[in-house]
């Protein structure tokens, strides 16, 4: 089994929890970086984060949603409503969510962040 990468899209690309995540000893990337820029679209951002053995985290459910069928062998979609979650409890879920999954365990699925509230 190995560590599960993630790769926070535009949508959630907030530093705030990219450095609190990383500060945790996670592997996370985020938009924009060296392999993927600031205005990538979000088909860009599913199949670069995929090239990169990255699974995705987003707030843009109706999107992703779709590009999950138009592109099922993904590493990996996390999907949010933004309106529901603060900092603290995104950091909070997705520490939960790091600490208790493997990339495996990822592979081809899209699940709600809500799992691990």
């Amino acid at each position: 089994m190995s560590e599960l990468r993630l790769h926070l899209d535009a949508d959630t690309s907030i530093k705030a929890l990219h450095s609190a995540l990383t500060a945790r000893g996670y592997d996370v990337t985020r938009t924009p970086n060296e392999w993927m820029p600031e205005d990538a679209s979000d088909e860009m951002q599913l199949l670069k984060a995929t090239a990169q053995g990255r699974c995705i985290f987003t707030f843009n459910i109706k999107d992703f949603s779709a590009l999950a069928v138009k592109y099922p062998q993904h590493n990996g979609i996390i999907l949010a409503a933004q309106s529901s979650w603060n900092l603290s409890d995104l950091i909070k879920a997705l520490d939960r969510l790091l600490s208790e999954t493997q990339s495996e365990d990822w592979l081809e699925q899209t699940r709600w962040l809500n799992q691990w509230r």
